[in-house]
């Protein structure tokens, strides 16, 4: 299955702006027996002075780009093809969550995939006493880690309001919490610090879903805009595994992957400053199309 991606990312500047650097990272990646980015191609408008590109610690594509003198706004489109594998089969072998926590003491290696990274908090995400109580009820210790992670995902989405009117990008998890109301991002953030508080390392996904439902099914949330989900580690056999809270379904072909990080701040697709005065405004749009 080949999907055709399309983004454009815009931002508009009350006053002009320059001396701006930005880091961009909104391509999907290329991963093993599961997507392969084949054309693709990103510009950024007006054309930076300089660009460079470069793969971060956690393995995500990025484009740095540079504009020294005035521009009163900036766009970035990128479009792509992502050829999706076939879903592998798999079978819950996760440890228990007691036995993973024992497991994640011996772990020694520190490289971008290592649960180490993953365990929290970070300044995003700091422990939060109600999230840990919403997932302490809910955890049945005598399950499999992925049985709990499924059980809270599920549970989180029952609970939360989908609402792009709630919430910012910069709205902490406990107030989305708060609210039960947000979008994937506040989800997302929310299921992470969750799933931390009961010792299960877990992590944030951006990327891409699917904007047209098969035949007879349900548009999902999220699907204009860059999407965000979650993966948690079950264990050495079972490894990574990805479950989308906002949709309340573990994560399949309808999802495309752009970037692993520990929150949004490791994988947001547009980070940088500039020398400005005013405000700005910033749009975004996406479609996700089969091609073949």
């Amino acid at each position: 299955m080949i999907y055709s991606i399309r983004l454009t990312i815009a931002h508009y500047y009350d006053q002009p702006a320059a001396n701006s650097r930005h880091l961009v990272r909104v391509m999907p990646r290329t991963l093993a027996n599961r997507q392969n980015l084949t054309t693709h191609l990103l510009e950024v408008f007006p054309e930076p002075e300089s660009r460079s590109e470069a793969v971060d610690f956690f393995g995500n594509k990025t484009t740095f780009c540079a504009h020294r003198d005035q521009h009163t706004e900036m766009t970035i489109h990128m479009s792509c093809n992502v050829d999706i594998h076939p879903p592998q089969k798999w079978r819950d072998v996760s440890l228990g969550v007691a036995d993973l926590g024992r497991v994640c003491e011996t772990l020694r290696d520190l490289g971008s995939e290592s649960p180490l990274h993953f365990l929290g908090p970070t300044p995003r995400l700091p422990p939060n006493g109600a999230i840990r109580d919403f997932a302490n009820d809910l955890f049945h210790p005598s399950d499999s880690t992925v049985a709990n992670v499924i059980r809270i995902g599920k549970a989180l989405h029952d609970a939360m309001t989908f609402d792009a009117t709630a919430t910012t990008v910069d709205t902490d998890a406990a107030d989305a919490f708060h609210l039960r109301r947000g979008v994937c991002q506040d989800f997302s953030h929310i299921m992470i610090i969750a799933l931390q508080s009961l010792g299960i390392p877990a992590g944030y996904v951006s990327g891409y879903l699917r904007t047209l439902p098969p035949p007879g099914g349900v548009k999902l949330e999220g699907a204009d805009a860059m999407h965000a989900w979650v993966r948690a580690w079950g264990g050495p056999d079972q490894g990574w595994i990805e479950y989308d809270p906002t949709n309340a379904t573990l994560v399949g072909t309808d999802h495309i992957v752009a970037g692993y990080g520990r929150d949004y701040s490791d994988v947001s697709p547009v980070r940088g400053y500039l020398r400005s005065s005013g405000g700005q405004q910033n749009t975004q749009a996406v479609d996700v199309a089969i091609v073949g």
